[in-house]
């Protein structure tokens, strides 16, 4: 584990693909003429010469392989590290923030939560939001190839149970995430490029296609605006319904269907669950709003089905304000965002995969105890659930709800209202985005919060992001011994 060259080099690539990156919205605030691009020049350049350095520096390793506690390492520095270059910008240009609010935003962006610092996002040159679209972007192309090559290897909360479809790493992680990659780099783009067309012909202007395209398939939630998807109420928000699920849903599968298989998608028993709940839930907040609210039943069904995949998924996108629905339609959101999208996809939270691990595990216990002779094992999809993952997800499960009754006291001992603070550390610790409260400006910014609310939550959406186990265990003794 003390050769750490394999980290520094692919953190150095991935820096200088960042300072790449900053070259577009460079350019777009170039041609507004707008000052602004000067903070992406001067941002470009810094990461461009760093990354190179680094990389080049530590280049000298065997490139066919890398041990499962540098790939820990290197998940974790990945989302620490490349924020602090991601925001860069906002320091040196506009918004021209300080470092704990240029920071937190860079986060939220790369680890595709979508909760905000910032405010008058209207106002703000677009290289700005298109630079906050693009850290989404990258940060939720970087959560699929690590659920599918990195997580598996580690064997965190659960996820070994995939390494038996094809995605064996182990011993061999860097070769085999290449390969893997560029299957998930086309469905992303064309996903992407699908969603911003859409939104272009019904009615976005460009600019702001793109970008919602891109913080949709990211399921991240950063607008162009402060009103957020209010803006654009209408038949664009069913289109954001159908590319948020088919964001939430496994893009191995979308490769699969490239390769001709059409029943992938509906094949998988996590995608069925998924559309079933969100049916479910739907159809739940639809009829408590026409009975109890007397709320005509077009609106209704579009904001409501708009609000909950969006809240489900992570996306955090809002259209209206959620919280005028009545406590019931709200904890049917509350919960539904502690669910999340399905597994190595850019969704959030706990995962559909592990409810299905834990319902079948608790009904398999339940067999047992009406029938102690009878030999039964827990199966998903048709495959038997070995010991060790179902082991696996149920310490990921207590933990994720430990670390979210953690994060929320912490956060109202900085003195945030308890409703701020459980709805702060549901969003964080989940990724979801938006945040109810007192102190949540009408905006969604939550400017207002304290610092050390600001860093409670930074800390909670890398832990929430990386699976939590991939973060704690940097921080065993053990791990760092030979």
């Amino acid at each position: 584990m003390r050769d750490l060259r394999p980290v520094g080099y692919i953190l150095g690539l991935l820096t200088i693909v960042l300072g790449l990156a900053m070259l577009f919205p460079m350019m777009l605030d170039l041609v507004d003429a707008n000052p602004n691009w000067q903070a992406f020049a001067v941002s470009a350049t810094l990461c461009i010469a760093l990354g190179a350095s680094v990389s080049l520096a530590t280049a000298n390793f065997d490139f066919g392989q890398m041990t499962v506690r540098q790939a820990f390492f290197l998940t974790t520095a990945t989302w620490v590290v490349l924020p602090l270059f991601g925001a860069m910008p906002f320091v040196l240009g506009a918004p021209d923030v300080a470092l704990t609010d240029a920071y937190f935003e860079a986060v939220s962006g790369v680890t595709t939560t979508g909760s905000t610092v910032f405010s008058g996002l209207d106002d703000l040159p677009r290289g700005v939001n298109l630079w906050r679209g693009i850290l989404q972007w990258l940060g939720g192309l970087g959560i699929v190839i690590v659920a599918l090559i990195f997580l598996p290897v580690m064997r965190v909360g659960g996820m070994q149970f995939f390494r038996a479809e094809g995605f064996d790493t182990l011993g061999k992680v860097l070769p085999r995430a290449i390969d893997i990659s560029r299957g998930l780099v086309i469905a992303y783009i064309v996903l992407t490029l699908s969603c911003a067309a859409v939104y272009a012909l019904l009615g976005m202007d460009g600019f702001a296609a793109i970008v919602h395209a891109l913080t949709t398939v990211s399921t991240g939630g950063f607008s162009t605006t402060d009103q957020s998807f209010a803006a654009f109420a209408g038949p664009a928000e069913y289109a954001a319904v159908v590319f948020m699920i088919l964001a939430a849903v496994p893009f191995v599968r979308f490769i699969q269907l490239a390769n001709g298989d059409p029943w992938a998608l509906f094949r998988d028993v996590q995608v069925r669950a998924f559309l079933r709940w969100m049916a479910y839930g739907s159809a739940a907040i639809v009829m408590w709003r026409m009975l109890v609210l007397d709320e005509a039943f077009g609106s209704n069904l579009r904001e409501t089905m708009f609000n909950l995949v969006s809240h489900t998924t992570g996306t955090g996108f809002t259209s209206t304000d959620v919280t005028t629905w009545g406590g019931f339609s709200f904890a049917i959101l509350f919960i539904f965002g502690l669910i999340g999208g399905c597994t190595a996809s850019t969704g959030c939270s706990v995962k559909v995969f592990r409810y299905l691990v834990l319902k079948e595990a608790l009904w398999a216990e339940f067999r047992r105890l009406l029938r102690p002779s009878i030999v039964t094992a827990p199966r998903l999809d048709g495959r038997p659930i070995d010991r060790d993952v179902i082991d696996s997800v149920m310490a990921f499960t207590v933990l994720f709800f430990l670390t979210l009754g953690v994060t929320a006291v912490l956060l109202s001992l900085t003195g945030l209202t308890t409703q701020t603070a459980i709805t702060s550390a549901w969003t964080s610790v989940a990724n979801i985005g938006p945040a109810y409260g007192p102190e949540v400006m009408s905006s969604g910014s939550m400017e207002a919060f304290p610092l050390a609310a600001k860093w409670i939550m930074i800390a909670a959406m890398i832990l929430g992001r990386l699976e939590l186990m991939a973060v704690f265990v940097l921080f065993s003794a053990r791990f760092w011994r030979d």
